[in-house]
């Protein structure tokens, strides 16, 4: 289990794609998402995305992968232990953030 302190920010995606990020929904509509942050917890790193129209605010997080050429790839968190850890933590984030701004 990883607590903020082992959080480090990272900016892969943003550096290979900037912020705003196309993904495909299931009916193979594209949908853009602007990339909120990015962050490394231990060997994985993840990303927060959202989707520009979306009216509940949530962000998406997302697992970030690596394909054979290197390039960063966005997988969902299947494991429910891991998504509930990355996700308080992403919330702890923000949270300290705003509360420093």
């Amino acid at each position: 289990m990883y607590e903020l302190k082992d959080l480090k920010e990272t900016n892969r995606l943003r550096s290979a794609y900037g912020d705003d990020i196309i993904l495909y929904d299931d009916r193979d509509q594209s949908v853009v998402y602007k990339l909120l942050s990015e962050f490394q917890l231990g060997d994985q790193i993840y990303a927060a995305l959202q989707q520009e129209n979306s009216k509940d605010g949530e962000p998406e997080i997302y697992k970030v992968t690596f394909d054979a050429e290197g390039e960063p790839e966005l997988e969902t968190i299947d494991d429910d232990d891991e998504w509930e850890n990355v996700s308080e933590l992403y919330d702890e984030m923000t949270f300290s953030d705003n509360d420093t701004k």
